[in-house]
């Protein structure tokens, strides 16, 4: 995965000093908050600023490993390209990852320490806040500037009483805050304006301006409401952020993903056949963006998928990672999926734990603690799963081809078909994964990220697909795809933000003189 080490610019030289923090906060979920902090961070890089990320808590089941083997949220290795930095575990010291509705496995500094319920976790809090500023401590002194994340919305007033990612962070670290909303959903003004007002007064003495993400037309016809809002509020906006379709790679949401389940912008085929893949959106799926490479090809239309009739009309079919291996096989067996998957005629392959789910029988007293489990029986090997967490970034070669990826899994293969091949080849000869017939399997994330192996692997995809009239584009280059996006929200950031305003608030921190705006907080009761 060497575009997490190598992606970006060099900000080692001659630089501005900053000595500065800042946080990005959002209205929702997914209203642009690791796009905006990624923006920034390339911005503040191209300036020759030394800049590193940090989200002090994450909740995500899209990670990657960093070279010293911890485990981060996907968005802040991204962040980290933008700054020209590896991955680092102090970029996102505590990272939580969702197993079902009410349970998810803390990722402190990188390792994992336990799984904790919604209530169980509160309790911990403190202990937790007090490692986040001690972390982001360290970074103040090594870097001069720090582009903050936010997690969810600030606004959680539910949550704010010991809350570590948003206000709780802001006040304890004494940060300045912009709030983003994304106005392709509607409403942004509104929640722009009551996002700050739900807010304590001291909260909102941090909240220093808003962006408004992904607007599409005239901004003419913007420019009343933002007068009012700023008129309101007394915070302005500081920039507009226009909707560019490019901007899809690497989404640390689900939410990201058009409604009909597409992913990316499919380029025509180079041959005379597309490629329809369906990726099955499983409830707990994690590492999502490994297909992501696959929707960069032209001709190769990747689709979400949730119910068996979806498969009908697919070439590839690819069963994605999952944080609970043996509930979402349960999953595809309920929907009739599981059934769906058997019987296509064409290429499957698995990744992690759908990888998992392809062999013929899983061990799970760690996640699920089902104990074991049939597997889909189209691969004939063993998972047995292990307290301790492969956290790895290997290498070796796959159909014909050198590769690189990263490992992050609890299920480990006891028993393969002596006459099993593995997908890659180990440097020692060992085999990874598997492979046979029209049917392949991986513990390994970023496989299809390896440009010449990719299209070693559409190849053999469509052969078995029987799509002769199918030809990979000979010169897509993935790792620049992804530079090419963290240079556009450089650009973005450059272009439509009140860049000023920016050094200002890591300069000089929030004005002092900001309005308390209505009801502020918890009304008291009589």
């Amino acid at each position: 995965m060497t575009w997490m080490m190598s992606a970006g610019t060099d900000n080692e030289g001659t630089s501005p000093k900053v000595s500065g923090a800042l946080l990005v906060a959002g209205t929702t979920s997914d209203a642009g908050k690791s796009v905006l902090a990624a923006g920034l961070c390339r911005w503040l890089a191209r300036q020759g600023v030394r800049v590193a990320p940090f989200k002090a808590q994450n909740m995500s089941n899209n990670s990657v490993v960093t070279g010293d083997g911890g485990e981060i949220g996907r968005a802040q290795a991204v962040q980290a390209a933008a700054c020209g930095l590896a991955p680092s575990v102090r970029f996102n010291p505590v990272l939580l990852k969702p197993g079902g509705d009410r349970s998810s496995q803390v990722v402190v500094l990188g390792r994992a320490v336990g799984e904790v319920s919604a209530l169980s976790y509160r309790a911990r809090k403190a202990e937790l806040l007090r490692t986040v500023l001690a972390t982001l401590e360290g970074l103040r002194a090594d870097y001069e500037a720090v582009i903050c994340e936010g997690a969810g919305s600030p606004a959680e007033i539910n949550l704010r009483a010991d809350d570590i990612a948003n206000m709780g962070l802001a006040r304890a670290a004494g940060l300045p805050v912009l709030v983003v909303g994304d106005i392709d959903r509607g409403g942004v003004l509104a929640h722009l304006f009551g996002t700050l007002a739900l807010l304590d007064p001291a909260d909102q003495a941090l909240v220093a301006g808003f962006v408004v993400n992904k607007f599409r037309g005239d901004p003419a016809l913007l420019e009343p409401g933002l007068r009012q809002l700023r008129e309101l509020t007394g915070r302005p906006v500081h920039g507009v952020l226009p909707w560019r379709e490019e901007l899809w790679l690497d989404a640390e949401d689900s939410l990201s993903y058009t409604a009909d389940g597409v992913i990316g912008r499919p380029a025509p085929p180079v041959g005379g056949q597309w490629l329809r893949v369906a990726v099955v959106r499983l409830p707990r799926i994690s590492n999502a963006t490994d297909v992501e490479a696959l929707a960069c090809e032209p001709g190769v239309s990747v689709r979400f998928v949730t119910e068996p009739s979806r498969l009908a009309d697919a070439d590839l079919v690819v069963l994605p990672g999952s944080k609970a291996t043996v509930r979402d096989l349960a999953w595809l067996r309920r929907t009739g999926l599981a059934d769906a998957v058997r019987a296509h005629p064409g290429p499957v392959l698995g990744i992690c734990g759908g990888f998992q789910m392809l062999g013929a029988r899983v061990h799970d007293a760690v996640e699920s603690g089902a104990g074991e489990v049939a597997g889909l029986g189209l691969l004939d090997v063993d998972v047995r799963f292990e307290p301790d967490k492969t956290l790895d970034r290997p290498r070796g070669s796959a159909l014909g081809e050198p590769v690189t990826g990263y490992e992050i899994h609890h299920g480990r293969v006891v028993r393969r078909a002596d006459d099993l091949a593995g997908l890659v080849t180990l440097p020692d000869g060992a085999p990874e994964g598997a492979l046979r017939g029209r049917v392949a399997g991986t513990h390994w994330h970023g496989l299809l990220e390896n440009d010449a192996f990719r299209r070693a692997f559409l190849r053999w995809a469509a052969a078995h697909a029987g799509r002769d009239g199918f030809e990979p584009a000979p010169d897509v280059d993935f790792a620049a795809r992804r530079t090419a996006q963290l240079d556009l929200l450089g650009d973005l950031v450059a272009e439509h933000l009140d860049t000023d305003a920016v050094w200002g608030l890591l300069e000089r921190g929030a004005p002092s003189d900001l309005r308390v705006v209505p009801p502020a907080g918890a009304p008291t009761l009589v």
